[in-house]
């Protein structure tokens, strides 16, 4: 019986200690009549109310936008060029994108024992003694090499990145299949504009300019400083022009004498003005470049 009772009790409201709001009547409701906001006035304080916090932040500081040359690195970078391919072994230019996963692109026997050796003067460096990424171009000789420099230094395969286009080979146009001595044609006219490219030809392979290369190299700095901070890099590139572009951007240096910082096969070197052998270094500050590619 009392059970029933109790729920049929009705239980008062909690007591607040908040004045109840005075009745509406018809008398007071222009109390509580609002003004009506505009949707436009609304949205315009939203998105200043929103953006407000960013603007004190000037533009050219964020991490997405890289400069060469830099004022400062977040990672260690080691530039390394794949040894020998088998293309290379026989004398002959080969850059046609098309063909840079094939077994000729491949290193061959001279251009394995280059890596092997390069590997271990990673490892001698302490390149990736707290672990480091490795980043190779698809090319086949320089993925291969990644997966040497990996087993070496005790690096996870799963920290293997590889590049998709930004470190391809430099595409030489008209010159694919003749022999490599014959580039020297190619430096020659680099010396003179980072805009003059190899004549083009229509078998698909691409017809680069110094400044063409270093848009990519750019392009693969921003991605790099934006993805890692206080890491180690290794990027891992099938040719010299790659990386000769890219350390005279870094160091500012003019672009037309990027031929002086060659990369020999299997040749490694640490993102640092003394890593630049004394005999390569441009002959005087004439060649000086603070704004590349705009060096003229």
């Amino acid at each position: 019986m009392s059970r029933t009772l109790a729920s049929h009790t009705p239980i008062p409201p909690p007591q607040s200690s908040l004045q109840s709001p005075t009745a509406t009547t018809p008398q007071n409701v222009h109390k509580y009549s609002f003004t009506p906001i505009q949707r436009r006035r609304l949205l315009a304080s939203l998105a200043i109310s929103l953006t407000a916090p960013f603007l004190s932040t000037p533009i050219t500081e964020a991490r997405g936008l890289f400069q060469m040359p830099p004022p400062r690195l977040s990672n260690r970078y080691f530039l390394v060029r794949a040894g020998e391919s088998e293309f290379e072994s026989m004398g002959i230019i080969n850059t046609n994108p098309v063909a840079k996963t094939s077994m000729d692109n491949g290193l061959s026997e001279k251009g394995k024992k280059q890596t092997v050796q390069a590997a271990f003067e990673l490892k001698a460096m302490g390149a990736c003694d707290q672990n480091c990424w490795i980043w190779p171009s698809i090319t086949q000789r320089a993925y291969q090499a990644a997966e040497v420099i990996a087993a070496v230094n005790g690096v996870n395969r799963s920290c293997i990145v590889p590049e998709y286009s930004f470190l391809d080979a430099r595409g030489l146009g008209a010159y694919e299949g003749k022999s490599l001595e014959s580039v020297s044609e190619v430096y020659a006219s680099d010396s003179l504009s980072q805009n003059i490219k190899p004549p083009p030809i229509d078998d698909g392979t691409p017809n680069e300019s110094v400044a063409d290369v270093f848009v990519r190299v750019i392009q693969l700095m921003s991605i790099l400083e934006t993805q890692y901070s206080e890491d180690t890099v290794v990027i891992v590139s099938p040719d010299s022009d790659n990386l000769t572009i890219l350390q005279a951007g870094l160091l500012g240096l003019d672009l037309r004498r990027h031929r002086d910082l060659s990369f020999g096969p299997g040749e490694v070197r640490f993102v640092d003005p003394s890593s630049i052998p004394t005999y390569k270094q441009p002959a005087s500050g004439l060649y000086k470049c603070l704004n590349p590619p705009s060096c003229n």
